[in-house]
């Protein structure tokens, strides 16, 4: 089987979570800080939080035209990502809250199961983090 690449998102970073991360195309320029910190800028839980969550939604998305569903309007995905520490060092957990109102809750459930199956961060994060995935 032949893989393609479809496309690579290139960033700098310069100063850790108190500095800036950029794109080479200049569609993302943010300040970094410090989880918890008064400072001024996001910092990597975040932007993973919603990387995860977009793609998440493109997931279903192509569940659902598989299926013929049309996702509702207000199709959402809360996601939290929590950094921790323990006995062998720093670690991430996640949790999805999945927002498809107006569709029945089997058909809902069977999107964002299919979804976990085919999202590239599901796929990135599974067996290696807590995941848990919640239908609102």
């Amino acid at each position: 089987m032949t893989s393609t690449i479809l496309y690579t998102g290139k960033t700098h970073t310069t100063g850790g979570r108190e500095g800036q991360s950029r794109s080479d195309d200049g569609r993302l320029d943010v300040k970094l800080s410090t989880p918890g910190s008064a400072g001024a800028g996001t910092n990597p839980e975040q932007l993973f939080g919603a990387g995860w969550s977009a793609c998440f939604i493109g997931a279903m998305t192509h569940a659902a035209r598989a299926s013929k569903i049309a996702l509702p309007a207000g199709t959402a995905v809360s996601a939290e990502i929590g950094l921790g520490n323990g006995e062998s060092g720093y670690f991430l957990q996640a949790h999805l809250t999945v927002s498809l109102p107006g569709l029945d809750r089997d058909v809902a459930q069977s999107l964002i199961d299919a979804a976990h199956q085919t999202c590239p961060y599901s796929k990135a994060t599974r067996g290696n983090i807590d995941v848990a995935i919640t239908l609102a």
